[in-house]
């Protein structure tokens, strides 16, 4: 057991509670040498910890999984979920829940080690993760919390000096992952498919008391709805900035709103709404422009998965789920439209601004123009696009839009600038710190280019470098992998 007097751990494991179908009590897997190569200390710092203390023996021995710190749990999930459309029995293959942490201001956050070792859901796997994948998430988190998107994080990043066999032999590694819970739509979906009705209420009861306390007791209706919601912002806040999530997977949905899993995601640089990354979405089921529609989707298999809570009688159920569900699509573009209102420095409401951000888009996929660089010129007035006659025509009915409101250019300038990021976390540039860090050993390059992502909208001079695109082409090639 780890000092928790000297670290600050303060665990309450609530998640223990639920019947004993939820999760499978599992023992650390050690590794031999630990090594401490990311720790994360705004986040620690966050949570109430002693950075000092976490850098050290027990720190890192927890990291590593070797110990389970005093107070922890030491469990793997269960959950199902529709992978790529196909329904499956899946749960926390290599990852261990130390237990749930209360910070100071008393948020509660699940402190999950990744890549920990096997457990009874590996499905024949190691349990074991690489270090590439490890930091690359640890990289991609953070750029989503900087641009302020819901987002899990990464607390630290240990490497275990062992090899971990994949297309060949790299380096181990394991991610310490925070999150307001992972429970996720597969929870609910493998508590439907495996458990009885007392163990649905229960689980949804638990939900609801953890993220929506809110919400009356046995509000079920009103708890989708509120997962709805937030679904709707968070897809709107990935489309916003040209995220490409790549495994929209319902395992992969969280419960609380927050962007989970890693793998295949990426951002795009030549605006296409077909770009797809990910190496196993063969079907461009996960595109860019596919994302909101998958959302609803994945929350209409959320919703059958409740459906014995909304109605005892299936028929009634059925019409109240379908009733929230069509309310989907139009907050998704809610959510969109303001946000799209807010990057072209709209204020108010105007009929036409649909078209004029549709206007936008269709010259930007014409020109092949680089997403986050045409609203970051926009942003600053620099528009090399002005000369070419289709966005020159665009441009003038921005400019007309602009001009019927009364807020000043300023102001414009203040709003487009709060929105549009300056940079973000280009695949070239998380591919060169991943080889600089797994091929050479060199962490530096992460850590710089992390720092820049952590303050996307600062339009520094330091960022000037990092906002440069590829090259034309550079980016209809690249392919992200699961890690797995």
């Amino acid at each position: 057991m780890t000092n928790t007097n000297e670290i600050g751990w303060k665990f309450d494991n609530s998640y223990e509670s639920l019947p004993e179908l939820f999760f499978s009590e599992i023992k650390p897997n050690p590794v031999e040498s630990p090594n401490l190569i990311v720790l994360n200390e705004s986040v620690a710092e966050n949570l109430g910890l002693n950075v000092e203390a976490l850098s050290g023996d027990s720190g890192v021995a927890t990291f590593a999984g070797n110990v389970v710190p005093e107070g922890g749990s030491g469990i793997a999930q269960a959950y199902a979920g529709h992978q790529f459309g196909n329904f499956t029995m899946l749960g926390d293959g290599r990852a261990l829940l130390v237990g749930e942490h209360i910070t100071p201001t008393g948020d509660r956050f699940d402190i999950q080690l990744k890549g920990s070792g096997r457990t009874p859901y590996s499905r024949g796997g190691d349990g074991r993760a690489t270090l590439g994948p490890m930091l690359r998430e640890y990289i991609i988190s953070e750029a989503m919390h900087g641009l302020g998107i819901p987002t899990t994080r990464s607390l630290a990043v240990v490497t275990t000096n062992e090899k971990v066999l994949r297309e060949r032999l790299l380096p181990g590694a394991i991610m310490t992952r925070i999150a307001s819970s992972h429970l996720r739509f597969g929870t609910f979906q493998f508590a439907a498919q495996w458990g009885d009705m007392e163990k649905l209420h229960t689980l949804a009861d638990y939900a609801m008391k953890r993220h929506y306390p809110v919400l009356d007791a046995g509000d079920y209706l009103g708890f989708f709805r509120k997962v709805m919601e937030r679904q709707a912002e968070l897809i709107a806040k990935w489309q916003l900035v040209g995220f490409i999530h790549g495994v929209m997977n319902t395992d992969n949905m969280t419960i609380g709103g927050e962007t989970i899993d890693y793998g295949p995601c990426a951002f795009m640089d030549e605006y296409d709404p077909a770009t797809v990354f990910s190496s196993i979405d063969v079907q461009g089921r996960y595109s860019y422009e596919n994302q909101p529609r998958i959302g609803g989707w994945n929350l209409a298999r959320f919703a059958e998965a409740l459906l014995p809570l909304f109605d005892e009688d299936q028929k009634r159920a059925v019409e109240l789920a379908q009733e929230e569900l069509y309310k989907f699509s139009d907050l998704y573009k809610g959510h969109w439209l303001a946000g799209m209102r807010e990057k072209l420095g709209l204020f108010g409401e105007e009929a036409g601004d649909e078209a004029l951000v549709q206007g936008l888009f269709d010259v930007m996929k014409e020109s092949k123009a680089d997403f986050t660089n045409t609203f970051r010129e926009l942003t600053l007035g620099k528009l090399d696009l002005v000369e070419r006659p289709a966005f020159g025509e665009w441009y003038s009915l921005w400019q007309e839009r602009l001009g019927r409101q009364s807020e000043s250019a300023a102001s414009v300038r203040e709003l487009m600038q709060k929105s549009n990021p300056a940079v973000i976390a280009r695949n070239h540039r998380v591919e060169a710190a991943l080889t600089a860090a797994v091929e050479h050993g060199n962490y530096g390059v992460v850590e710089n280019l992390v720092r820049v992502l952590r303050d996307p909208y600062a339009y520094s001079d330091e960022q000037v470098d990092y906002c440069v695109a590829p090259g034309a082409g550079v980016s209809a090639g690249y392919r992200t992998y699961c890690g797995t």
